[in-house]
């Protein structure tokens, strides 16, 4: 297969200034980034601080797979227990790694923010790229928004209870206590993202380096002190502990914990635009960062299992955070639970930073095609900052407003956080069919750095059919038949979502929006 998957590395002359050499310039990048921007017709806005060590720190911190896992491994610890856990981990990682690798070959073809929308323009049949594109950018501007608001609630809440950690007997967690820190972290980001921007790369590099090291730390702490359960238990006892009548049918939904640790690699295709040497970089970068974090967050989800014991007992945290109390009952002390679970924390503070950056590119990178409402404002790069400082605030506004939510519904707040699941893979969905069309039809394939070869549609459809199934698992309940107030209405929010999307195409989008394809030049 190896020899199958190309790779060249030969620099392309460049069509614009600087086509006879390949001299970097640090806004233009090489000449190959200055070609690409060319033929998509984009004028190169911001400047490139990101080199492969940063762009990789990047999407390891946003994706930020093994903390995720803590996080969410209740999911399926509920729904198939710890082999379904496990397993069903493994089986979304290697899932994941045929559909980033799929992504990776697009984003070599066409390193922009826009990404998925934009792929969807130039690879859809000619009569359906324009309304196809336009849907998949409104979803993924909302998904990412979305996602960028749920990081920050996260952290929040993950702030909560270390202090309920620290102050058992005195503190007490109030809904508006996690809007107001997730508001905080909001701003936070949004200071990073702008007073900080130049300086992102090398944050990215150092947060790479702690992200490590706090793993190898907490896996030998936990290997060390915590009481280990029977092997032969943890990786071969499925539950049903959501009710759904067989334990095969109760694993299938806890999949969800395996898919959401490993979501939100195109993360770095929407930093593209500030990535030197992009076509070639992009490809090594989503490729690696799924391979490593998923290998560090199925290692930790082991360790977890094999350290859990009660889990009757971790539901019943005071904590509400199922990994604190794990560390609690390892250490037996409420300093070193807080030492280790500050890491995890401050890691998904960063990881929101990294949120915040990808939400506003892929906001500004739409706005520039004239697809939403105030186009002008949302795509406008303020001369000196070299970013979308307006898509970046706007993005604190909504993660400020949703986290309002969290004082009335909890479970609104969850609900419409989801969005950001569903949105993201119906994005990969479209972008990787339309590349199957291509193949499949003979259709002339853009020349790229980095190419799959005549793997390239076995290995598409296999993504496809993976994230089809993951999209629907990421429909379901947690559990048949459930109360209103735990009822998964992300398929609501989801239609209605698609239902205003093509309202607003028909009324107004379709009169503005000629989609990124109509921007193309031809360079043969």
């Amino acid at each position: 297969m190896a020899n199958d998957i190309k790779t060249d590395l030969q620099p392309c002359e460049s069509p614009i200034d600087g086509a006879e050499s390949d001299g970097l310039d640090e806004k233009q990048g090489n000449s190959m980034d200055r070609a690409n921007m060319y033929r998509m017709g984009k004028v190169q806005e911001m400047r490139r601080n990101f080199r492969f060590v940063s762009i990789f720190g990047f999407s390891m911190i946003l994706m930020a797979s093994w903390e995720a896992a803590l996080s969410v491994a209740i999911i399926g610890l509920i729904n198939g227990g710890s082999a379904g856990l496990i397993w069903g981990y493994f089986i979304c990682w290697m899932g994941f790694i045929l559909v980033n690798t799929s992504m990776a070959e697009m984003g070599s073809m066409a390193p922009t923010s826009g990404g998925q929308y934009h792929w969807a323009s130039e690879f859809a049949p000619r009569e359906h790229q324009k309304v196809i594109s336009y849907l998949m950018g409104w979803l993924a501007v909302l998904g990412w928004q979305a996602l960028a608001a749920s990081t920050s609630f996260v952290a929040g809440t993950q702030i909560q209870g270390l202090l309920i950690l620290a102050y058992p007997d005195t503190y007490g967690p109030e809904p508006y206590h996690g809007t107001l820190l997730s508001m905080a972290l909001a701003a936070f980001s949004v200071f990073f993202n702008t007073v900080l921007s130049r300086k992102l790369p090398l944050i990215e590099g150092i947060v790479l380096i702690i992200h490590i090291f706090a793993f190898i730390g907490i896996l030998v702490t936990l290997w060390v002190l915590a009481p280990l359960g029977d092997a032969s238990v943890v990786f071969t006892e499925f539950t049903d502990g959501g009710g759904w009548g067989s334990a095969g049918a109760s694993t299938i939904v806890g999949l969800l914990a395996g898919a959401l640790p490993l979501l939100g690699a195109d993360a770095a295709v929407h930093m593209s635009e500030e990535l030197r040497d992009a076509s070639r970089t992009l490809p090594k970068t989503m490729i690696l960062s799924t391979i490593i974090n998923g290998a560090m967050g199925w290692l930790m989800i082991i360790t977890f299992c094999m350290c859990l014991g009660s889990l009757e007992d971790i539901l019943a945290s005071p904590t509400g955070q199922p990994f604190m109390q794990v560390f609690f009952n390892a250490t037996q002390n409420a300093g070193s639970a807080i030492a280790m679970a500050s890491f995890i924390t401050a890691l998904t503070v960063f990881c929101n930073i990294t949120m915040v950056a990808t939400a506003s590119r892929q906001l500004f990178a739409f706005a520039r095609d004239q697809a939403v409402p105030f186009s002008s404002f949302f795509a406008h790069i303020r001369p000196g900052w070299d970013v979308p400082a307006n898509s970046i605030f706007f993005t604190f506004i909504v993660s400020s407003l949703l986290a309002l939510i969290n004082i009335g519904s909890p479970v609104a707040l969850n609900s419409i956080t989801s969005l950001s699941t569903t949105s993201l893979i119906s994005t990969y969905i479209v972008s990787i069919s339309c590349i199957i069309w291509r193949r499949a039809t003979g259709a002339p394939m853009l020349k790229s750095p980095f190419t799959l070869g005549k793997w390239g549609l076995p290995i598409n459809i296999a993504s496809v059919v993976f994230l089809v199934f993951i999209l629907v698992v990421a429909f379901m309940p947690s559990s048949p038949n459930p109360a209103p107030e735990l009822m998964n209405w992300n398929i609501l929010i989801y239609g209605v979502v698609m239902l205003i999307s093509v309202a607003y195409f028909f009324a107004k989008g379709r009169h503005h929006y000629a989609g990124p394809v109509a921007y193309v030049r031809q360079l043969e």
